[in-house]
């Protein structure tokens, strides 16, 4: 298989190079990626379908993967419960190497065939869940291993990954392939493939909250308010909504926990 992610740089002499020349270039090639993420959608919708219904059936969404790809997918399920007020563990972010892996390279542990299965289930994995697995390369044994058992035990799989006919291909229900070409620096995939990963979870994951209900008009009216910053959001949300000042607004805000409940609380007693 001819390997896209390995390809050589389109630049060469590097470290010849000017900053300036050095930054031109990074951002020549990062204005592709949404590019091949747009010829994507059509691959996205399907999965999205996916996890909305079968959350919609109590069902969770867990991504896996390895280095970058794996801390990718960890962060976009750790923004969940704070920016939609969902629970912890609605979405679970896996990597290959276990949260040591999060910080530090964990030897071998992406080439297991084994450890993926093994994560999954020691979150009691079910056909009622989504599994996404995320790999720029499309080979890694941890993820491939995993979709693979996920299909035989009737779970509904989805994976991204940056190579045309990659193996992990096969092992989903829900494929979506984003070719972005080769790196500026050759082979090094947190660049383009790790652009192009980071916003297609965010548009799964924010598609996914919008569609269960947890966004009103544009707002993040379930939002933690775990600082001072998202208070006053939150508050500008209520005086927004209600024509309330903001005294009032963040003292409502305060009592009932969430601009949600808030506005309710308001409309109601209105």
């Amino acid at each position: 298989m001819k390997s896209t992610t390995e390809s050589a740089s389109h630049y060469t002499d590097l470290e010849k190079k000017s900053i300036s020349e050095l930054l031109r270039g990074i951002n020549a090639e990062d204005k592709t990626v949404p590019m091949a993420i747009e010829k994507a959608l059509p691959m996205i919708e399907p999965l999205v379908e996916a996890i909305v219904h079968k959350m919609r059936q109590g069902g969770r969404l867990f991504y896996m993967g390895a280095g970058t790809s794996g801390r990718l997918g960890i962060l976009d399920a750790s923004e969940c419960p704070p920016t939609f007020g969902v629970e912890h563990g609605l979405v679970i972010g896996l990597i290959a190497g276990g949260d040591k892996a999060i910080r530090y390279p964990v030897e071998n542990a992406e080439d297991s065939t084994t450890g993926g299965w093994e994560d999954l289930q020691a979150h009691k994995i079910s056909t009622n869940d989504v599994v996404v697995g995320i790999a720029a390369s499309g080979t890694t044994p941890y993820v491939i291993h995993a979709l693979r058992k996920c299909r035989e035990h009737g779970i509904t799989t989805g994976c991204i990954t940056c190579n045309e006919g990659a193996p992990l291909i096969a092992e989903a229900d829900h494929p979506i392939v984003t070719v972005v070409g080769p790196e500026f620096v050759t082979g090094s995939t947190r660049m383009k493939s790790g652009t192009a990963q980071k916003l297609i979870l965010n548009m799964i994951s924010t598609t996914t909250m919008i569609q269960l209900g947890r966004v009103r008009g544009n707002k993040m009216v379930d939002m933690q308010l775990s600082n001072k910053k998202l208070v006053n959001r939150g508050t500008r949300m209520i005086m927004e909504a209600t024509g309330l000042n903001e005294a009032s607004a963040q003292a409502l805000l305060l009592e009932h926990g969430s601009v949600r409940a808030a506005v309710d609380f308001f409309t109601k007693e209105k």
